[in-house]
């Protein structure tokens, strides 16, 4: 990848607030691939003083969408199936995504959490629909209003 390609990246990680609310960071995007992280806070945990699923999820969806993102086209989430598989309390967890097809009009996605020791936590699809960025931009400045 370009480094402007890269730069757009670091500008959209920026500027996902909730992300970085959640403690939830691009490790690294290629061509097809990216990696994200979570480092167990407090306000990570559920009641039970585990990794909330919420959390897994949203790094879920942060990591295949930059996957999907990487042929410069804009998507939204379509559909998505994750399996939690076990959890953890403390420590780092990961999400390894990869585009599995293109199409003309959506992307499909998988995604693997792991967690200490690169423990499988979860599994799973995400679908991405492709979306005309000024149509979108457009619905989001007549919200604000």
């Amino acid at each position: 990848m370009d480094e402007i390609t890269i730069e757009m990246f670091k500008d959209k990680e920026r500027k996902n607030l909730f992300a970085t609310y959640n403690h939830i960071e691009m490790v690294m995007v290629e061509e097809d691939h990216a990696v994200f992280r979570l480092n167990i806070q407090p306000e990570s945990k559920n009641s039970y003083g585990m990794v909330h699923g919420g959390a897994i999820y949203a790094m879920a969806d942060n990591a295949t969408g930059f996957a999907a993102h990487t042929d410069g086209r804009n998507y939204v989430t379509q559909t998505s199936a994750l399996h939690f598989l076990r959890n953890q309390a403390t420590g780092t967890v990961r999400a390894s995504a990869w585009v599995r097809h293109r199409g003309k009009s959506t992307v499909l996605t998988a995604v693997d959490i792991t967690g200490e020791g690169g423990r499988l936590l979860a599994t799973g699809e995400f679908t991405f629909f492709c979306v005309d960025k000024a149509l979108m931009d457009q619905k989001a400045g007549a919200e604000q209003k």
